[in-house]
């Protein structure tokens, strides 16, 4: 594979930062020229903000235009969806003027349920350290500028890694979890290709709760950070419960909240797109 390289110029809602820190995704790291470089499938991209100009650059399975367009969600309209998301409220319009340069990415299905087994009750960069120690010893190497990186493994590359090797790399009380999911993907008690091309989320979320490891929050990342890209899906953690509460239902105890009356504001209130406004408001509450 040859390097490439593909420019954007004046694009809108791209930040790096944005994209990058929202807590959508565990392989990108910012370089000291605040460049990001990060890994997924099986590319191995620089991605380079300078002026108006975003600049990618890579080792790229395909056409690197074509590749970029898919991953960053290029396609679609994000400041349609954000002038739309604005018109609800003061609160919501905040976190998107704090946010404003954020794109859901369209991020390996596999990899997604993975990552986000690995997230429960996990830092970001623990999180990191245990995924890249996975793709370290089981995916396929890449080289490129001198310097080695890892695909993410397959479910078909983890099939012989047992309970212990993922201890060993740090998985902690996940390790029996990923082990588990593994065997049932391979054994298709779960299929992967058949969750992709159903468009009934609620069916899709049933078939991920079934998976070792993957409860309501985790499986709401997966239909949210993935190609499953269900935007009405409402992921709810320790920071989208204080800022739901804090804006909207004010209890004095935001422990008390509970995630089905969570889930109804959310929906009551930015429908469809409750997605999109939960990584608004957890970037602003968690960044600002």
């Amino acid at each position: 594979m040859e390097e490439q390289e593909y420019k954007i110029e004046n694009i809108k809602s791209f930040e790096l930062q944005d994209i990058f820190d929202c807590g959508q995704c565990f392989r990108w790291n910012k370089e000291e020229d605040g460049s990001y470089t990060g890994v997924f499938k099986e590319n191995v991209m620089n991605v380079k903000k300078n002026g108006n100009t975003v600049i990618f650059k890579g080792i790229c399975k395909g056409d690197i235009k074509e590749i970029v367009e898919d991953y960053f969600d290029l396609n679609r309209n994000y400041e349609e969806i954000k002038k739309q998301l604005s018109q609800i409220d003061e609160h919501i319009k905040t976190s998107i003027e704090y946010g404003q340069g954020i794109r859901i990415l369209n991020q390996d299905l596999w990899e997604m349920i993975i990552s986000f087994i690995i997230s429960a009750n996990n830092n970001i960069p623990r999180i990191k350290g245990i995924i890249d120690k996975i793709a370290k010893g089981y995916g396929k190497e890449i080289e490129w500028q001198g310097k080695k990186y890892y695909t993410f493994p397959t479910a078909e590359e983890l099939k012989n890694v047992g309970i212990e090797e993922y201890r060993k790399l740090g998985a902690g009380f996940r390790d029996v979890r990923i082990y588990e999911t593994v065997q049932m993907v391979l054994n298709k008690k779960v299929d992967l290709e058949k969750m992709q091309n159903n468009p009934n989320t609620l069916e899709v979320r049933e078939q991920l709760l079934t998976l070792s490891g993957v409860g309501p929050k985790v499986a709401d990342c997966i239909l949210l950070f993935s190609t499953l890209k269900r935007f009405e899906v409402f992921p709810i953690d320790v920071w989208v419960r204080r800022v739901m509460n804090d804006l909207y239902i004010k209890k004095q105890d935001e422990t008390k909240v509970n995630k089905k009356e969570l889930e109804k504001l959310a929906h009551e209130k930015f429908g469809n797109l409750a997605g999109i406004a939960q990584q608004y408001l957890f970037y602003w509450k968690r960044e600002a």
